[in-house]
């Protein structure tokens, strides 16, 4: 008999992730008992030569959803009812290559899948337990591109003033998406950019979860924002965490970017209400090739307050890279201007 192999220690689950994981697993069961059944929500994914990141989310929806989109918009909370189905295996058709991959605990699927696609936005198909398929969108960036964006998208685009809970918990859970207010001039500013750089990728970062990405993409859509690829993160306690980092999340992310195309530069674009300049910082630092500038828009007075304070921006004149910063998006693209980054 060959000797039993030691085991290394268990990662202890916090117990309120325990605590989630069944409230979820109670709903999913009642959610089926009742007839309903899951399905895939996509979210719009990118890819480079020969492969591409699918994104997406496996949900059983609340029966409002078969009528939307509603023409009176969506109360925040609504984004949270659906129930993530853990562990599920997702069906992925790219041409005519099928792939199976699972979901996670929280029901997210994010897989990196073997792709012969031409650049842009090109069109792929999902589906859960044999059900009617669903079309997702993936970016496929060129070999030949050496520009992209990354956005972040909390007080940078959208006005939430995100870092204070209450507030946070008001933009998340009950405001009416239509009275969401986009940060002036960034969308003119991230079109231009866009326009002037034909293939190159547009990447939203945010620490919101993946539950307002259908939000989220109708509040770019209305507000005339370039389309983009979304990386947003799951809600809730992780297995040793009462709530996930939203910081570590970005940086992970930046990361995994400057990896997966080690040919392009990155415009880098955030605000001064959360950490996004240290964010910043510290991937110029490690990725110096990576980045083409960083543009940092700076909160107004009261939106500095309802967020609970503003981070100061340190004196960037040594980081190698035009580093910009200004009130809104007018302010920024003049910035970029006068450093070459927008024509």
């Amino acid at each position: 008999m060959s000797p039993r192999r030691p085991r290394g220690p268990r990662k202890k689950i916090h117990w309120v992730a325990r605590l989630e994981r069944r409230f979820h697993s109670w709903r999913e069961r009642s959610a089926r008992r009742a007839g309903r059944r899951p399905q895939v929500v996509p979210f719009p994914g990118y890819g480079g030569e020969g492969w591409v990141r699918v994104l997406g989310r496996v949900l059983i929806l609340p029966a409002y959803t078969r009528r939307l989109p509603d023409p009176n918009g969506v109360r925040g909370w609504r984004a949270f009812l659906g129930i993530p189905v853990a562990f599920s295996t997702v069906r992925v058709t790219i041409g005519d290559q099928v792939h199976e991959v699972a979901a996670d605990r929280g029901g997210v699927v994010d897989a990196v899948l073997p792709a012969d696609l031409p650049p842009g936005w090109q069109t792929i198909r999902v589906s859960i337990e044999g059900g009617e398929e669903t079309e997702a969108r993936v970016f496929v960036v060129d070999p030949a591109v050496r520009f992209g964006v990354v956005c972040d998208v909390d007080d940078t685009v959208m006005v939430t003033a995100l870092p204070r809970p209450f507030l946070a918990a008001w933009n998340s859970f009950v405001l009416n998406e239509h009275a969401r207010q986009p940060v002036p001039g960034m969308a003119v500013m991230l079109e231009r950019i866009m326009r002037s750089s034909p293939g190159a990728p547009m990447i939203y970062l945010s620490t919101g979860a993946w539950n307002v990405a259908p939000t989220l993409t109708r509040f770019l859509q209305r507000n005339m924002f370039p389309q983009g690829s979304m990386l947003l993160t799951d809600w809730g306690p992780t297995h040793d965490k009462w709530f996930r980092s939203g910081r570590e999340h970005k940086a992970t992310n930046l990361r995994r970017l400057a990896e997966e195309f080690p040919d392009i530069r990155w415009l880098l674009i955030g605000d001064d209400g959360q950490h996004d300049d240290e964010i910043y910082t510290q991937f110029t630092r490690d990725f110096p090739s990576s980045v083409a500038g960083v543009a940092i828009r700076r909160l107004t007075t009261t939106e500095a307050v309802l967020a609970g304070g503003r981070q100061s921006v340190d004196d960037h004149s040594a980081a190698g890279v035009p580093w910009v910063t200004a009130d809104d998006g007018a302010g920024l693209a003049e910035r970029l201007e006068d450093v070459g980054l927008l024509e």
